[in-house]
């Protein structure tokens, strides 16, 4: 069965609301929420990352998944079969909600990994690294997530859901994802008790310490809510977007590679092996003789006494 990534009709509305929004900033209501060179950078990283999801992403994700497919579900003198003992899982209405919840399972797991593994931060820092909050900053993407993204989902495929199926829930989620970059809606009632909505995003955006690292869900917050990374808006507390370690740069090339030069500085402080693959594959901040730390290991000191958040 065929079907169409939903993203294919997403696109033109991301350009539609992003101008509705940047025309409503700048005229009615927040001159400062767009900064033209800011915007330029974040669509321009958007429409790079569109070119090449055309032309790897789109190819890798067919191949890793209808490869995964058909190697657990072989066919054996003409039945299809997988390891499991089944057929594949079809495509019945509660499949498709089935495969949506496992695949904002796996978008938690993969979104936290983004922020927990430097190498993968190095590549996932390019969307946080506008010090502005807005539709412009959705699009804002980084390139080399595209390379190993699918590894993450890979596993759903192998238990028995039809590739396609898949790809059409990943658009899904990335419509929701778009959306969520915006400050105009404000809490959402019950609605907050289980779904990601846009001020946890904002938190999630935000470089105040008490904020980083939190609500790395999808459509749901409830895998944050396990395991425990869900963290409420407090609209008391001015919120400051960006990165620690920003480009301070509106340069493409810059944007999307300074993290791993910094990565390779990093690497140079040591001798010892095991210092240099942490810098690599271990947590942002962290470091073999404590001149940086990590989240962690900012709130336990801050929790002591020994740092005060300025």
């Amino acid at each position: 069965m065929d079907f169409t990534n939903p993203l294919v009709y997403g696109v033109p509305c991301f350009l539609g609301l992003i101008a509705l929004e940047l025309t409503y900033s700048k005229v009615l209501d927040n001159k400062d929420l767009y900064k033209w060179k800011d915007l330029l950078s974040s669509v321009s990283l958007g429409v790079g990352s569109a070119v090449l999801a055309a032309l790897i992403k789109t190819v890798s994700i067919v191949v890793v998944f209808n490869f995964a497919y058909d190697i657990f579900n072989p066919l054996v003198d003409g039945v299809r079969t997988n390891i499991m003992g089944y057929e594949s899982f079809g495509y019945a209405w509660y499949i498709w909600g089935i495969c949506m919840l496992l695949d904002d399972f796996t978008y938690y797991w993969f979104h936290r990994q983004n922020h927990m593994v430097r190498f993968f931060w190095a590549a996932h820092i390019v969307h946080h690294s506008s010090d502005n909050f807005n539709l412009g900053t959705a699009v804002r993407n980084g390139w080399f997530t595209i390379f190993y993204k699918p590894f993450f989902y890979v596993w759903i495929v192998m238990i028995g859901f039809p590739p396609e199926m898949l790809v059409v829930c990943l658009g899904i989620e990335a419509l929701w994802q778009f959306q969520l970059h915006t400050q105009y809606i404000k809490k959402m009632g019950f609605i907050e008790k289980f779904v990601n909505t846009h001020t946890m995003h904002q938190v999630h955006h935000a470089r105040n310490i008490e904020y980083m690292d939190k609500n790395h869900g999808g459509f749901l917050n409830i895998f944050d809510r396990i395991f425990g990374t869900w963290k409420e808006l407090d609209e008391t507390i001015d919120i400051e977007y960006g990165v620690s370690t920003p480009p301070n740069s509106y340069n493409l090339y810059v944007i999307l590679t300074h993290e791993y030069k910094n990565i390779w500085e990093d690497m140079k402080k040591s001798k010892n092996w095991y210092h240099k693959l942490m810098y690599i594959f271990g947590p942002p901040g962290w470091s073999h003789d404590g001149s940086t730390l990590t989240i962690k290991q900012i709130r336990k000191e801050m929790d002591k006494g020994n740092i005060v958040e300025k």
